[in-house]
């Protein structure tokens, strides 16, 4: 990764965004982040397009197809935990390779997503130390109303 647009505090470029995006570990049809709009050392804001052709829809709810709130939470975490983690951890250490697992929750649920609905999370690092990583987290729909908000966090475990 260039890091050329990621100095300390400042937001990171289009290059470095898609290189985040890369690198997180969650593939389809389990990966719920499509776009890194924004980067920064204690920030990130995300997109995922939920398309309705997502398999959970076909039983949550037939006839009326709801986004669980469990994958919401992992849209959530993809962004706020992962991707910013990745981000943190290859700022502070670039050759270091750890796999977060994910181990609080504190969210709350305003509002359903529905399939067809466009979702941007908003993440802002908490703190960082020894691994860990906690943010504040907001998901909000294409019209600003916020679907889900809370804290997320996850711990890195280093991998081989």
């Amino acid at each position: 990764m260039s890091m050329g647009g990621c100095m300390a505090g400042n937001e990171c470029s289009l290059e470095d965004r898609l290189e985040i995006v890369k690198l997180i570990p969650q593939r389809p049809p389990f990966r719920f982040l499509d776009e890194v709009l924004e980067l920064s050392d204690s920030h990130i804001v995300s997109t995922y397009l939920f398309t309705g052709r997502e398999s959970f829809y076909h039983g949550h709810f037939p006839g009326d197809p709801v986004t669980p709130g469990v994958i919401l939470i992992e849209t959530m975490a993809q962004a706020a935990l992962v991707a910013l983690g990745i981000h943190i951890l290859r700022r502070e250490n670039p050759d270091k390779k750890l796999r977060t697992l994910f181990s609080e929750c504190a969210v709350e649920f305003f509002s359903v997503v529905t399939p067809g609905t466009r979702v941007f999370v908003h993440g802002e690092k908490v703190y960082w130390r020894r691994n860990k990583l906690q943010s504040r987290v907001e998901l909000r729909l294409e019209d600003g109303t916020v679907a889900a908000a809370g804290t997320v966090a996850g711990l890195g475990v280093t991998i081989e």
